[in-house]
């Protein structure tokens, strides 16, 4: 295929890993939030294993979009891998044991009816939920900040920084962002898929979540506008060059994140029509479908935005801005990312349907008395 040149490539592939983020985020997004949401809409045993178990039969396929998502990166852009799981290393792992708890406290919290060890496995579930979903979002706050790295003559990579470089305010900023957002898509989903006390609790939270979400979105969108320096690339660069990134230069002004929506207008629909599918979320929280739907186009609008600010970007120095990594300059070779496409063009559609298939067979809401009278085989 003519068309499918080098440079068209890796344009597919920058779009195809913000699509699985997405798919994680909305799919892999309710069940963080609803884990997070635990000790807030669950206050009985019985509850508690309602709240569970809306999401137990779903919850490990959902984890098949960051499985994705991780090894798409490392396959299409390995330099793009190798710098973020380097520099945010100790973020990195505090998300994997994070993620760990949450099977390990699915599995053992019902093999015992002791409370205190059913409370322990609780907390471990309401880590998994919230410590990964605001961690996500302060990785992606710290690629507008940039962090502190850079390449020798080598091409070898060498991190300057620690883990708690990573933790600055408007980072920090962006993980409330993405806490606030999950959780939303968190209580819109068990105010559809349950019944009773815990539905009628997600449902008044969810209007104060989208609400504080949106306020806290449109802060952070004020502050990269008015307080953060934007990446540009200032040099002359071929998109069909080798990935090389120390073949460019790089420039750093306030307000430059917003290059792109000057470039092309059209694209500030996203940020848009995530602000107005939060304040949908809120008006419409009696509605169980439509509040659902809202903040599912909500998560997907406010991680489109961020990867559509940061575009060419996926991972900035702030050491050294010229050694940034960008979508011209951080993949596999044409060959690997032509192979890799195709393979997508196959796989991906099977796994969408699967996973609507799955959704399908698995509809209905889950009541206290589902819970008590399967006692012995759900959570």
């Amino acid at each position: 295929m003519e068309w499918l040149t080098y440079d068209v490539l890796r344009l597919l592939w920058w779009a195809l890993l913000g699509l699985l983020l997405i798919g994680f985020a909305v799919l892999g997004g309710n069940d963080l939030g609803v884990g997070a949401l635990l000790p807030f809409v669950a206050r009985s045993d019985t509850e508690r294993r309602v709240t569970i178990n809306s999401i137990g039969p779903t919850w490990e396929g959902n984890q098949v979009w960051f499985i994705l998502g991780g090894g798409a990166s490392f396959a299409a852009f390995p330099a793009l891998y190798a710098a973020a799981f380097s520099g945010f290393y100790f973020a990195m792992l505090l998300i994997l044991v994070a993620l760990i708890l949450r099977p390990v406290g699915f599995e053992f919290r019902n093999k015992l009816l002791n409370p205190r060890w059913r409370a322990l496995w609780d907390g471990a579930l309401f880590i998994g939920g919230a410590a990964p979903a605001l961690l996500f979002g302060v990785a992606f706050g710290n690629l507008f900040l940039g962090v502190p790295f850079h390449f020798d003559s080598d091409l070898r990579f060498h991190f300057d920084g620690g883990f708690l470089l990573l933790l600055r305010p408007f980072a920090l900023l962006c993980g409330l962002v993405s806490l606030g957002m999950l959780t939303a898509h968190g209580a819109a989903f068990l105010n559809m898929k349950t019944e009773g006390i815990v539905q009628q609790r997600a449902a008044l939270l969810l209007p104060w979540l989208a609400l504080t979400t949106l306020l806290l979105f449109a802060v952070g969108g004020a502050w990269l506008a008015t307080g953060i320096d934007g990446y540009h690339i200032s040099s002359a660069h071929d998109a069909t060059g080798p990935s090389d990134p120390l073949l460019k230069t790089v420039t750093r002004s306030t307000g430059g994140w917003l290059g792109n929506y000057a470039m092309f207008p059209g694209v500030m629909a996203i940020p848009i029509v995530a602000a107005l599918a939060l304040l949908s979320a809120a008006v419409w929280h009696r509605f169980a479908v439509p509040a659902f739907i809202a903040t599912f186009i909500a998560v997907a609008a406010i991680v489109a935005t961020a990867g559509f600010s940061l575009f060419p970007f996926l991972f900035t120095s702030s050491s050294q801005p010229s050694h940034s990594l960008t979508v011209w300059d951080a993949t596999s070779s044409k060959l690997t990312l032509a192979i890799m496409f195709f393979a997508v063009l196959v796989f991906l559609p099977l796994i969408l349907l699967y996973t609507a298939w799955v959704f399908r067979v698995l509809r209905g809401k889950v009541s206290a008395v589902y819970v008590e009278d399967n006692k012995h085989s759900l959570y």
